[in-house]
């Protein structure tokens, strides 16, 4: 198991109990284990080769997580997916899927940079969400079907891919002229905050979230385009006796709802991490 051995001499520092070797408190800052002690083990061969922590923690299975999907849509949308995945072709892979999520999702964004010189592009938005929701949606559905599962790479990549595209939709909305930059950014802000606030729950409580308090992406997706049908026939609302641009009291409401969220799971999660860590007194 130990790639390199202690320096020459080294041995007589070890202590010999029962044909298992022992290592001295005073090696290494460690206790007094036995080295047949899978950790001790490796504390132990990382003295002579540090590369043995690094391959230990690789090799570890990657650990369960619990999703937690409450969203309305959730069991309809999960027997549509699985249907799709059915009768997907078997040349179509989940990373195309993941690749026509991406680019649907840039794609809205162009169209929305468009629709201010052209609001027919609103229209070409919806086309692009809904193919944003299918190689987002079935990407992984597809993965559990075929028994393909990659659960670190579909993770990380799956996310990224995320982050890239909300960057993408927001600087389209941006510069579409029907919603104010800073609105835009403050909502890209927010989105950010609460998919951190998902990935450090992930980790340290070993739970994802992807929906909070019945509202997921397929939710948000439907709202989206239902807006996006109605500032195609109305851009401006009228509102505490003035006119607004509907996309910016949509998207200030938004903004409210979302802070809402990340403070609330933010304290909430906190909370929970205190309790299971208390110091003892």
């Amino acid at each position: 198991m130990c790639s390199a051995l202690p320096p020459e001499g080294s041995h007589a520092n070890l202590s010999r109990v029962g044909g298992r070797y022992t290592v001295p408190l005073t090696e290494a800052g460690m206790t007094s284990r036995s080295v047949t002690d899978p950790e001790s083990m490796v504390e132990f061969c990382e003295q002579g080769n540090p590369r043995v922590r690094l391959e230990s923690k690789r090799i570890q299975p990657y650990p369960d997580m619990r999703r937690v999907q409450e969203s309305w849509v959730a069991a309809q949308e999960k027997r549509a997916l699985l249907r799709l995945a059915a009768r997907t072709p078997p040349w179509v892979g989940t990373d195309h899927l993941t690749a026509l999520g991406l680019a649907a999702q840039i794609g809205a964004g162009g169209c929305y940079a468009l629709a201010s010189r052209n609001r027919y592009m609103l229209l070409g938005v919806i086309a692009c969400l809904a193919l944003n929701w299918l190689g987002d949606s079935l990407d992984g559905t597809l993965a559990r079907v075929r028994q393909q599962q990659r659960p670190r790479y579909g993770f990380y990549v799956d996310h990224m891919v995320d982050s890239v595209g909300a960057l993408a939709l927001m600087g389209g909305l941006a510069l579409s002229s029907y919603m104010h930059p800073l609105i835009a950014i403050a909502l890209l802000i927010a989105f950010l905050l609460l998919s951190i606030q998902s990935y450090l729950a992930a980790y340290a409580l070993g739970e994802f979230r992807l929906s909070f308090w019945r509202f997921g992406p397929t939710e948000l997706r439907i709202l989206l385009a239902i807006g996006n049908v109605v500032l195609f026939w109305k851009p401006r609302v009228h509102c505490f006796g003035q006119y607004y641009k509907l996309f910016d009291v949509g998207g200030s409401i938004g903004l409210a709802g979302m802070a809402v969220i990340l403070i609330f799971f933010t304290a909430q999660n906190t909370v929970r991490l205190y309790c299971q860590e208390r110091i003892a007194k």
